[in-house]
C-alpha cells in the first residue's frame, strides 16, 4: 500500500497532517512529531533571518502545560505540513534536544562538526533562540 501524501504513518495508522509548505506557515501551536510518529510537542518559535531566506530550526514547547522548551536544528526537521512539524529523530533521540540557552555549549563535537563548522553554526542559533525567547529580539 502506498502512503497516503501530506501524512506521516504511525503504528496505528495514518496522520493527515496537509500538504508539504514553506517553514514560513509554521505558527505558534504546530504540533511537532518524532519519526516514528509520537507526538513531541509544539512550536513556539520558528527561527529564521527572513532577510536572508535562511531556516534555522525552531524552539518547541516539549512539556505539557508549559515551560519545556527544546532547541530542534533545520537540518533535524524533517517534514514541514500545514498542520504538523516531522522531525528526523525517534522520540528517545527528541528526549536528548537541548534548551536554548544564553550561552550554549558545544552539543555535539566530532571530527566532522569540527571540520565543517557545523559546532558554530549551532552556537549562533542557539544564542538567537535565546535571544528570541528572552525578549532581546
Amino acid at each position: 500500500m502506498a502512503p497516503i501524501p501530506g501524512s506521516v504513518k504511525r503504528y496505528s495508522g495514518d496522520m493527515d497532517l496537509g500538504e508539504r509548505c514553506a517553514y514560513q506557515v509554521l505558527g505558534k501551536g504546530t504540533p511537532v512529531y518524532s519519526s516514528d510518529g509520537q507526538s513531541v510537542g509544539t512550536v513556539t518559535h520558528v527561527l529564521d533571518v527572513p532577510s536572508e531566506d535562511v531556516f534555522d530550526g525552531v524552539i518547541i514547547d516539549a512539556a505539557p502545560g508549559g515551560g519545556g522548551h527544546r532547541f530542534v536544528d533545520a537540518d533535524d526537521v524533517a517534514d514541514i505540513h500545514e498542520r504538523g512539524l516531522v522531525l528526523k529523530l525517534d522520540i528517545a533521540a527528541c528526549a536528548d534536544l537541548p534548551e536554548p540557552s544564553a550561552n550554549p555549549g558545544v552539543m555535539r563535537a566530532n571530527i566532522d562538526s569540527i571540520a565543517t563548522g557545523h559546532s558554530d553554526d549551532r552556537h549562533a542559533k542557539l544564542r538567537r533562540a535565546w535571544d528570541l525567547i528572552s525578549g532581546r529580539r
